[in-house]
C-alpha cells in the first residue's frame, strides 16, 4: 500500500476529473465505486485507488491512497 500528496492549484472538481480519467475505464481502466466533491475511489484488477482532495487556504491538498496502482499513482500526481 502507497499514500502520497501534493499540493496544487487546481480547483477540486478539475482533480476529480483529472482523475476519473487517468484511473477510469478510459485509462487504467478501473471501475469508478464512489465519487463526491472531496474524493473518488476506484477498483479492480486486484488492487484500488482513492483520491481525497482537501481545500487550503490558495491550494489543494490532493492525497492518494492506492494498492497495486503505485506506479500509476505517483504518475498521476505528477501530471497535476
Amino acid at each position: 500500500m502507497l499514500r502520497i500528496a501534493k499540493q496544487t492549484r487546481l480547483t477540486p472538481d478539475d482533480i476529480i476529473d483529472k482523475a476519473s480519467s487517468y484511473f477510469g475505464r478510459k485509462g487504467e481502466g478501473l471501475e469508478e465505486k464512489d465519487r463526491n466533491g472531496c474524493c473518488i475511489s476506484f477498483e479492480g484488477a486486484g488492487g484500488y485507488v482513492t483520491v481525497t482532495v482537501a481545500d487550503e487556504n490558495d491550494h489543494r491538498i490532493v492525497d492518494v491512497e492506492t494498492r497495486e496502482f503505485e506506479y500509476q499513482a505517483k504518475h498521476f500526481l505528477k501530471t497535476l
